[in-house]
């Protein structure tokens, strides 16, 4: 079942023009939406579901700065600047807290992998992160329990409500002159002498100049019309939250097996720390390359799996007419089932780490899709020879966190102006250029 979600009643009509189409309603678009109309830029944000509906709207809610791949450090700097502010600006609640974050580390590899990241990432960009004793640990971590050796814990990182945060900062969208529309997918685009010259949904055209795809793991099959290579896999996380309990730590942890955070009612979000479920799809195999340097795809922390996905995405069409049905309309949300025998190793290995656990009751659970690229680092970028079509996608499950720098990023290319971040990191063209890409050692 998936998480409550806030809802957003879409706009009745569709505008015939604009300058800024962002397709995609997650977090990612919510925000690129809202900064695009924060600076007077006419914007329709177009989702083919409801907004939030899909990924942004189940991952684990952590807002940090630790553990950061160095590519990417930047971004989540700026966003733990912007995210205490995402209230006021939304003028609702989104949830963000400055709880701290812990890497709790039972052995001496752990502790040596978390102390080589502090000096080489940490340290150099003058982050609050510290290593922490075990007597540390548990005095930030009231009711540890277990053989930890220590942490890495950075105070000033935080968590959110993914429920509440893309649907409030759409609204904030909208409150600035967005164009909000829901059960609205976007066909395709139109182009003339190269450029985008508007985009056709299935209740009528827009016109407009430029297009932000934000489409999380639906981009890759956007792109394949336009003939555009976007190396991207889907992967499966699976989270469950538990009723209210009394006596858990207010600070967010991650150990072996486990991840957790609190809610504002006082519930958990509890997952497993590093284990995740990759179903092999047509898609795995015409990327096997691009794949094959990220750690992240061998040993125990990806499960691959054959099954009916195969089939369904082999079935998928290469491309459509605009003025028919899309696959973007067939399917409204995914809803994957979640992984049960990973959350019950998760709620073991909670259980163990903060015995309070023993009393949770799980209120629900759900699986959600992340969007991953082959050095699991995003797509923010422009594309090269197809003026006015950027691309924001490829979080990697890390979106949530940073949303608004990149959302702030993304309104900032598509504009012109001078970028918070030096966005050469995620240009799309680094899976073209013969880069190789591939994840830090680092993250």
């Amino acid at each position: 079942m998936p998480p409550p979600l806030d809802r957003v009643q879409g706009d009745p009509t569709v505008p015939a023009k604009t300058g800024v189409v962002v397709i995609g309603g997650g977090i990612i678009g919510a925000c690129t939406a809202f900064f695009l109309a924060r600076k007077g830029v006419p914007v329709v944000l177009c989702e083919k579901g409801e907004i939030a509906g899909e990924q942004s709207s189940r991952n684990w809610g952590w807002c940090r700065k630790m553990g950061r791949d160095p590519r990417e450090l930047p971004l989540a700097i700026e966003a733990l600047r912007l995210w205490p502010d995402m209230n006021s600006f939304a003028g609702a609640e989104t949830g963000f807290r400055r709880s701290g974050i812990a890497y709790l580390c039972r052995t001496e590899e752990d502790i040596h992998k978390r102390q080589s990241w502090l000096e080489l990432a940490g340290k150099p960009n003058q982050l609050d992160t510290r290593m922490l004793t075990r007597d540390e640990t548990a005095r930030m971590l009231p009711g540890l329990s277990g053989a930890w050796l220590g942490a890495l814990w950075t105070a000033s990182d935080g968590r959110a409500e993914p429920a509440l945060a893309a649907p409030a900062i759409a609204e904030a969208a909208r409150g600035l002159g967005a164009a909000i529309l829901t059960n609205c997918a976007v066909r395709g685009v139109e182009t003339r002498a190269g450029a985008i010259c508007g985009v056709v949904t299935e209740r009528g055209a827009i016109a407009c100049d430029r297009v932000v795809l934000a489409g999380g793991v639906w981009s890759r099959l956007f792109c394949r019309p336009l003939r555009l290579r976007l190396p991207q896999l889907k992967v499966l996380s699976s989270v469950m939250r538990t009723e209210p309990l009394d006596g858990g730590p207010e600070a967010s942890a991650g150990g072996y097996g486990f991840g957790m955070r609190k809610h504002l009612d006082g519930g958990y979000s509890v997952a497993s720390w590093s284990s995740n479920v990759v179903d092999i799809v047509p898609d795995t195999l015409r990327f096997m390359r691009d794949f094959l340097p990220a750690r992240r795809m061998r040993g125990k922390e990806l499960k691959l799996r054959l099954g009916r996905r195969f089939l369904t995405e082999l079935a998928q069409p290469r491309r459509w007419a605009l003025d028919g049905a899309s696959p973007f309309e067939a399917v409204r949300m995914l809803d994957p089932a979640p992984h049960q025998p990973m959350l019950e190793q998760a709620r073991a290995a909670v259980t163990q780490a903060f015995p309070v656990f023993h009393t949770m009751k799980i209120a629900r659970s759900w699986g959600g899709m992340i969007d991953v690229t082959p050095d699991a680092v995003p797509i923010i970028s422009d594309v090269d020879g197809f003026r006015g079509f950027f691309i924001a996608t490829g979080f990697s499950g890390h979106g949530f966190g940073i949303a608004p720098a990149a959302g702030r990023l993304m309104a900032e290319l598509v504009t012109g102006e001078t970028p918070v971040v030096d966005p050469s990191p995620f240009r799309y063209s680094r899976f073209l250029d013969g880069s190789k890409p591939s994840p830090s050692p680092l993250a």
